[in-house]
């Protein structure tokens, strides 16, 4: 077995409990801003938890590195893996745990052939929603001029705020909610770019494939009509021989 079959081979058969391990991230992630304020013990699980999948991402990351035939290649090509396992060390914050267990969950899940791209940009959206309200949510709810104070403010200012309407009705008041703003401007832009291209991909494919058909369709006319041509041509000759032998 080859290294790069070995390295394929971990990735696939590491995914899907690495997807798990994702969704036990989120759950360990929203309690505390749900159930808030929670107790002393959930939060120290939910905050073990978290920190748990991130170090399950960074092992990862590093028996791909030792599987790589290629090592200095696949750090230079994986940038965004190492930046997401990195991140978390230099400020060990909750939200910087968020953004690097999307990233990697991303990169993963971009391996994966099967996943098609209106099923990743779905996913991408909810995702974004759900940890863009949470995360909104636990930083301008002990605000003292904020106006996100429920679940419900939060997760609406993330839907007015990816679809970039920006009702005004909610706004972020603290440094670190404005970040997150602009995260998920730009974030609903691109998703919104991905989503627009994709159509108009799919029109464009359409109307050549209709295009084709059409081509295909003239050109039997085409060559039919120079076939019936042809043929009268030749019953013309053998009219013309047939007259001659009578006189």
């Amino acid at each position: 077995m080859s290294d790069r079959s070995a390295q394929a081979q971990w990735e696939r058969y590491t995914q899907r409990p690495l997807l798990a391990l994702a969704v036990a991230f989120a759950v360990a992630y929203a309690v505390p801003i749900v159930d808030n304020p929670a107790s002393p013990v959930l939060a120290v699980v939910c905050t073990a938890t978290e920190w748990a999948v991130w170090a399950a991402f960074a092992v990862d990351y590093l028996i791909r590195l030792a599987l790589s035939p290629r090592r200095r290649q696949f750090v230079r090509t994986h940038w965004m893996d190492l930046g997401a396992v990195v991140l978390p060390l230099l400020q060990p914050l909750r939200l910087l745990r968020m953004v690097s267990t999307l990233l990697l969950v991303g990169r993963r899940a971009r391996m994966a052939s099967q996943i098609r791209l209106t099923t990743y940009v779905a996913g991408a959206v909810v995702g974004l929603l759900m940890f863009g309200s949470l995360a909104v949510l636990s930083v301008e709810r002990d605000s003292p001029n904020g106006n996100i104070r429920t679940l419900g403010d939060a997760v609406w200012w993330s839907f007015t705020t990816m679809t970039t309407v920006g009702y005004g009705d909610h706004a972020p008041t603290t440094g670190l909610g404005r970040m997150i703003a602009v995260g998920l401007m730009l974030s609903g832009i691109a998703l919104l770019g991905v989503v627009t291209a994709n159509i108009a991909a799919w029109f464009i494919a359409r109307f050549e494939k209709d295009d084709v058909e059409e081509r295909r369709q003239t050109e039997a006319i085409a060559s039919l009509a120079e076939e019936v041509r042809l043929l009268r041509t030749e019953v013309a000759r053998l009219a013309d021989e047939r007259e001659q032998q009578r006189s």
